[in-house]
């Protein structure tokens, strides 16, 4: 394994933001991660596992540590009853493909995601109405602590909302190797979620190719599939979580909304049930109604012109521009509704 100094991150990234990491490293293989972690002890130095980069923001300064690009391969049906394995450094949508030419149901709706299947685990990725976490069923991972690889059960996954163990209590301690997923061979897809029931006729019942073609499709015009071509997707994705209230602060934020002129009394505000009674609501509608467009512009940063959720490098940003950005928008939507957007990517090197 080759370690590399001062090696640019912004091209690792689809942001196409950020310095450089002291130390770089390719890992195609769990011998690899292990040289590497025995580099970083030695030298004194934190690591960082990076994956395909679709969800990171990386400061200006870099990293100063051993940034170790994850690239283990493989994908292995294990039985027919659609337990199936995918290495870390494997594209997310690949495997995705994978399972869904072999009608494998489960994560059709995840079609076009950015990034690599050991992404999945961390940031509990999700779309249309699915999470991967819903069909994990464990995670084998570089333990840093105890020093050894572990298998942790969906259960120790901890998988809420874009959050896991991963990048929580277990943040930085853990580096993701193989994901076992559970998926059901010869299942259908739910249409449940707004833009695929609009998408499909009344009572259509489409099979898992169908819904993949069809997720792909609505993906491409809110650019949020990665294409050169299109400067819109050079972001990190949807940047902002949507909220999680309860009724009575949904209740209470819709009165405000409409004292405050921001909607009609007739209109009602975009959210979905969530677990426990709550009410997840729709950032980007909050975003765009406290003020800000698609296509926004803020330097060399701005809103997508197709998707108020993702920010964009508009050509040469820097990292500070998009976080600026980030904390401008942040001010106005708790400004105008009294929440607090999250940010989404993962930051390193601030």
């Amino acid at each position: 394994m080759m370690i590399r100094e001062n090696v640019s991150l912004a091209p690792f990234t689809t942001l196409g933001v950020g310095g450089p990491a002291r130390f770089f490293a390719v890992a195609s293989d769990e011998n690899h991660v292990t040289e590497a972690l025995s580099f970083t002890r030695t030298r004194s130095v934190p690591v960082f596992a990076l994956g395909g980069g679709s969800n990171l923001v990386v400061s200006d300064a870099g990293f100063p540590g051993l940034v170790l690009k994850i690239e283990i391969p493989g994908i292995r049906q294990l039985d027919a009853d659609g337990r199936t394995a995918v290495g870390a450094g494997v594209r997310w949508d690949a495997f995705v493909q994978y399972c869904v030419s072999r009608n494998l149901a489960g994560v059709e709706a995840l079609s076009g995601i950015p990034g690599t299947a050991g992404g999945a685990p961390v940031q509990n990725i999700g779309a249309y109405g699915r999470e991967s976490g819903e069909t994990i069923t464990a995670v084998r991972a570089w333990d840093t602590h105890s020093d050894m690889i572990v298998e942790l059960t969906r259960a120790e996954c901890v998988f809420a909302y874009r959050r896991s163990v991963f990048n929580t209590t277990g943040a930085g301690r853990y580096i993701v190797l193989q994901t076992e997923f559970i998926l059901q061979p010869h299942g259908r897809s739910s249409t449940q979620y707004a833009d695929l029931r609009k998408y499909f006729a009344d009572g259509a019942n489409p099979s898992l190719a169908e819904i993949r073609g069809a997720v792909l499709e609505i993906r491409k015009s809110k650019g949020m599939l990665a294409d050169p071509d299109d400067p819109d997707s050079r972001s990190a994705g949807s940047f902002f979580k949507n909220p999680v209230v309860s009724r009575e602060e949904f209740a209470a934020l819709e009165q405000r909304a409409r004292a405050g002129g921001i909607m009609a009394s007739s209109e009602t505000i975009p959210h979905f049930d969530a677990p426990e009674g709550n009410i997840k609501l729709a950032a980007a509608w909050l975003i765009e109604h406290s003020g800000f467009s698609k296509g926004y512009v803020h330097g060399r940063a701005g809103i997508s012109t197709k998707h108020a959720l993702a920010l964009v490098n508009r050509g040469g940003a820097a990292a500070a521009e998009i976080v600026s950005l980030m904390e401008l928008i942040i001010e106005r939507v708790s400004a105008s509704f009294g929440v607090k957007l999250s940010p989404e990517p993962v930051f390193i090197g601030f």
